[in-house]
């Protein structure tokens, strides 16, 4: 493989085929423009002169280089149209196109300039973030000189005499009907490169560059048959076929338990898409699900891909290839895999919609659920969203009749949803001295682990590290990062605290930085103490963790699940990445180590994500013959939120927390859009907040706007990487209202070097 270059080649180094052109050009002396964004924070496209040498090989969703700006600084921008005219008077010249092909479709970019209107960024930003790097590199390919037979002759006389060997080159040229390189070539024809040379210098044959791409072959795994369907599944299969064979576009929320088979039905869903020649793409909301969800389809399925993070630049280009060829019939991913480049696409699934992983914390801060209902509407096909506990935003759209609800409110094989008994341990005395496990839980396992030999357990805690505070004895003062307003968490494996937000580390400090007393004291209880106190209550048990920490390595994830699933482990303890979606038949005890970590954040969420987690990490036993049953550990045993969860009472939790949010009026009964703004000096940053704060409510009034005001005030966490945050919240009944608000504010607000701001619509995580 060539060396990989941190810039892209540029397109007119490179020689290619004869296709036939992107564009038709019209008279000669007429001239093009190209309609050009740039990844900048500013959303207006910019009209550049394309010269003759590039009119025929330009096209709409390439990238090219222009001068930009003051210096006009050579650029990467992206064409999103060509025209005649320009209402602009001076037009600046392109340099140069980097891609051979567009990278983004027409229905791409419709997709992309809908996400910079609705998330309020730049259309050159969106496009940046579709097409990945390794992309944009070529990443796994090299530049290789083939052949082809010249268009015409060079000319008549004794230059075109012909040796044997020169003859039989030019057959094996002129049969194969493709460019051979060199060493394919004079093997076919069993010659050395004498003759090729020969035939170069009469002008029978050319060289042409291009690039090729290093393969990533996969073993084709054992196919298996279709499973066979109960009655609630076939009726949900058939709603999702009725949609898909009347071509039209419709959301199908799948609402499933845990156990119901809603995989199955995604699955036989596809297979009707697949045999109309059409792809499908399925996101998934965790790194560690996609190897599982990747083998079961690869054994019902021909070709499938996969895009997400964890894939190298060289092995994302390939799958991105591989998809954009029409040659594969399902692509797996993450978020980012919205964007595969599908030139049939029939049918979008997203698994466990539910999921905040599916919302992007940088620029441009889309949620996946939204971008694929309009990818879906765009292509005109069916979206499904599965999940045991939906959002209360896509329950509400089914409510309001905006999409259709189908139900699995039974598991396969009738088998019963798990018991789940909330424990007490305010009084637990093995709680009390500190330990994680408490003495029901403990004797629960031990039952577990002593009954035949085979049995299995899931312990579930969302904290990683193994303490998470550092806190002085004398003071009362936490150990912060010194750089956010953060405290740091004490891992035992590495040796030093670190912080969760900015991965800032330390040795732990012997001094507390407030009062200068010794006493420091490791405060909570992380993944990794939890491990440690499983091992010493229970040993000779192989014991698996499963966090960020622990899945550092390429392909961890897979190891760790697959030592699991053959038994090698009996315990599997970690973080949210094993709440959800995982199916092992022998795992009989799941236990909450502590349900109230996430009840304690400043969000108006807070309920919703421990409902939804604790119901998913039940779901996780009971889906054998065997059953089982899960014990969750709580400081608050009345908490609705757990007390619904631990009765699978979806529908009591809805009515309850839809009262909680009315009252509140909070999503989704208003549409939020939080603006944060940040910068090293305090004082500066509360001005512009409060600048901003004014401008927002002096337009909403002079606009007449229904928009409601919340802020400005400090943000729950007020210090990250030496920046203080303040944010403002702008809350209102329709989205709408707020970009109207929005893009008058922002055209009034000149650039600071000093102090920056983001907009963040429909926003997730409000630290």
């Amino acid at each position: 493989m060539a060396k990989k270059s941190s810039q892209p080649a540029l397109f007119d180094a490179v020689s290619f085929p004869p296709d036939p052109l992107p564009w038709e050009v019209a008279a000669e002396n007429d001239r093009l423009v190209a309609r050009l964004v740039f990844n900048r924070p500013i959303d207006t496209p910019f009209d550049y002169l394309v010269p003759d040498g590039l009119r025929t090989l330009i096209a709409p969703g390439q990238r090219v280089k222009a001068p930009f700006g003051k210096g006009d600084r050579h650029t990467v921008g992206y064409c999103v149209a060509l025209a005649t005219t320009s209402e602009q008077k001076r037009l600046k010249t392109i340099d140069s196109i980097l891609d051979r092909r567009p990278l983004v479709s027409e229905s791409m970019l419709r997709l992309t300039r809908w996400i910079a209107d609705y998330y309020l960024c730049s259309w050159g930003q969106v496009l940046e973030s579709v097409v990945p790097a390794g992309v944009k590199q070529q990443a796994g390919t090299r530049l290789v000189t083939s052949f082809v037979c010249a268009d015409q002759p060079a000319g008549d006389g004794p230059a075109l005499k012909l040796s044997a060997k020169q003859k039989a080159l030019l057959d094996v040229l002129a049969t194969a009907g493709r460019p051979m390189d060199a060493a394919e070539l004079t093997q076919a024809a069993e010659c050395g490169t004498a003759p090729l040379a020969a035939l170069r210098q009469k002008g029978l044959i050319r060289a042409v560059r291009h690039r090729q791409t290093q393969a990533h072959p996969t073993e084709p795994p054992s196919r298996e048959a279709d499973l066979a369907l109960n009655a609630d599944q076939q009726r949900a299969l058939e709603t999702i076929l009725g949609l898909q064979r009347a071509g039209q576009h419709r959301t199908v929320l799948l609402h499933g338990v845990t156990g119901s088979g809603k995989t199955e039905v995604y699955i036989q869903a596809i297979r009707e898409v697949v045999s109309y020649g059409r792809q499908a793409i399925v996101l998934v909301p965790e790194i560690s699900l996609t190897p599982q969800t990747i083998r079961r389809f690869r054994r019902r399925f021909a070709s499938v891909a996969v895009l997400h993070s964890h894939l190298s630049d060289a092995e994302r280009h390939w799958h991105w290839q591989q998809i954009a060829s029409g040659s594969v019939e399902v692509v797996i991913g993450a978020r980012s895999a919205v964007f595969a480049p599908t030139p049939n696409l029939g049918l979008i699934v997203i698994d466990e919609e539910h999921e905040t992983t599916f919302k992007q914390e940088t620029t441009p801060r889309y949620h996946a659920r939204d971008v694929a209902r309009q990818r879906a509407q765009i292509e005109n096909i069916p979206l499904i969203l599965g999940s045991a506990t939906p959002t209360l935003e896509s329950w509400l759209r089914v409510q309001q009749g905006q999409d259709t609800l189908v139900s699995l409110p039974k598991r396969v094989e009738r088998r019963p949803l798990p018991p789940v008994i909330v424990v007490d341990v305010r009084n637990d005395p093995m709680v009390r001295r500190g330990a994680a496990i408490g003495r029901a839980l403990e004797q629960a396992m031990r039952h577990v682990l002593h009954d035949d030999g085979t049995g299995q357990i899931i312990l579930f805690l969302n904290l990683r590290g193994f303490s998470p505070a550092i806190w002085c004895r004398s003071c009362g003062a936490s150990v912060k990062c010194p750089t956010c307003d953060v405290t740091l968490a004490w891992h035992k494996d590495r040796g030093k605290a670190l912080c969760h937000v900015c991965d800032y580390e330390c040795d732990p400090p012997a001094f507390c930085p407030g009062c200068n007393q010794a006493g420091l004291r490791y405060v909570g209880i992380g993944t990794q103490r939890l491990e440690q106190e499983v091992r010493a209550r229970f040993p000779g048990v192989t014991c698996v963790r499963m966090d960020s920490d622990a899945m550092r390595k390429r392909g961890s994830h897979d190891v760790a699940l697959e030592q699991f699933r053959h038994g090698h482990a009996r315990i599997l303890l970690g973080t949210q990445m094993i709440a959800k979606g995982l199916d092992f038949p022998n795992v009989t005890l799941v236990g909450v180590v502590n349900a109230d970590t996430i009840l304690h954040q400043p969000d108006f969420r807070a309920s919703e994500r421990t409902f939804q987690l604790i119901s998913q990490v039940s779901g996780r036993t009971g889906r054998g013959p065997r059953g089982g049953r899960v014990l969750v550990q709580t400081s608050v045993p009345d908490e609705p939120s757990i007390v619904l969860a631990s009765k699978h009472d979806f529908a009591g939790f809805v009515k309850q927390e839809w009262g909680h949010r009315q009252a509140l009026l909070a999503p989704p009964c208003r549409q939020f859009t939080r603006i944060i703004i940040r910068g090293e000096h305090e004082d500066e940053v509360r001005e512009e907040a409060r600048r901003i704060a004014t401008l927002c409510s002096e337009t909403a009034k002079a606009q007449a706007l229904d928009v409601r005001l919340l802020g400005p005030a400090p943000a729950p966490i007020s210090r990250i990487k030496g920046q203080y945050r303040f944010h403002v919240m702008l809350a209102a009944p329709q989205g709408d209202a707020v970009r109207t608000l929005w893009r008058q504010v922002a055209s009034q607000l000149s650039p600071r070097e000093d102090v920056e701001w983001t907009i963040d619509v429909d926003p997730i995580n409000l630290r």
